[in-house]
């Protein structure tokens, strides 16, 4: 992509332009600037996806993403775009992936499988579960568990937000600026997930906990917290699945209080 990044004073004057005076070379300008914020969330997004799954079209829904995010941006509220932007391009993309169903329903299948295990398990012991105890549990080998974990890895890439997007709370929807202040209701809702998402990391492993962390607090990609741990790709690859796994069932469980909240 061509793009031009325009210094800070020009930055407030194009939005100014575009927003105060419906300057559409100003919007197109601004747009030009932007342009990286899609670029690289494409690019991180397109790692361990698909082959057949263009970075070019996540690109594309991400630009649409982009332009959605400067239409309902105050500007004036002295905010930092991008940090509002690379949420809204984010779900931009995400969302195409998920209508275009590109991942195979005997995945799901899988993923939903270990999901539920490691909700019965964990409920049982209160605490985490080995991968000894999980392929006692779904009858299966320790190789054969990995081999699953390896096979959802593709799809949990993309699942942190899928619970949360679902119940429309933590994560992407609290940090996007609305135009309306959040009901009393929405705080209480995101207040209980917030709580329920921090109970359900501590009981991650170590290495569980570092994977995430790195990954969505420290911006790394998978090959660069595979280095910095010192371990294979594949294994960083099962450990996150594991983890989002384990978040999702935590989330899962609490779904009839959150829905009480709404």
């Amino acid at each position: 992509m061509n793009e031009r990044k325009a210094s800070q004073p020009e930055t407030d004057r194009l939005w100014e332009q575009w927003k105060e005076q419906g300057d559409p070379e100003a919007k197109k300008k601004l747009i030009e600037s932007y342009l990286h914020i899609v670029d690289y969330v494409s690019s991180r997004l397109a790692v361990g996806l698909p082959k057949n799954v263009s970075k070019d079209d996540l690109a594309s829904n991400g630009i649409m993403g982009l332009i959605d995010a400067m239409e309902k941006f105050d500007y004036k509220r002295g905010l930092q775009f991008q940090t509002y932007a690379s949420w809204r391009v984010r779900g931009a993309i995400l969302d195409s992936l998920r209508q275009s169903d590109w991942v195979p329903r005997s995945v799901r299948e899988k993923a939903k499988k270990i999901e539920d295990a490691y909700q019965q398990l964990e409920q049982k012991y209160l605490r985490s579960v080995s991968d000894e105890e999980m392929s006692k549990y779904l009858n299966i080998s320790e190789p054969e568990f990995q081999n699953m974990l390896q096979d959802v890895a593709v799809m949990s890439l993309c699942s942190l937000e899928d619970p949360i997007r679902e119940e429309e709370s933590e994560t992407r929807m609290s940090i996007l600026v609305d135009d309306k202040a959040k009901n009393p209701d929405r705080k209480v809702n995101e207040f209980y997930l917030r709580d329920m998402l921090t109970k359900g990391i501590e009981k991650l492993t170590v290495k569980e906990r570092t994977v995430v962390s790195l990954l969505y607090y420290e911006d790394l990609s998978l090959s660069e917290i595979a280095e910095v741990m010192s371990l294979s790709p594949s294994r960083i690859s099962q450990l996150h699945s594991k983890a989002i796994l384990r978040l999702r069932g935590t989330l899962e469980k609490n779904r009839d209080l959150l829905m009480q909240n709404d």
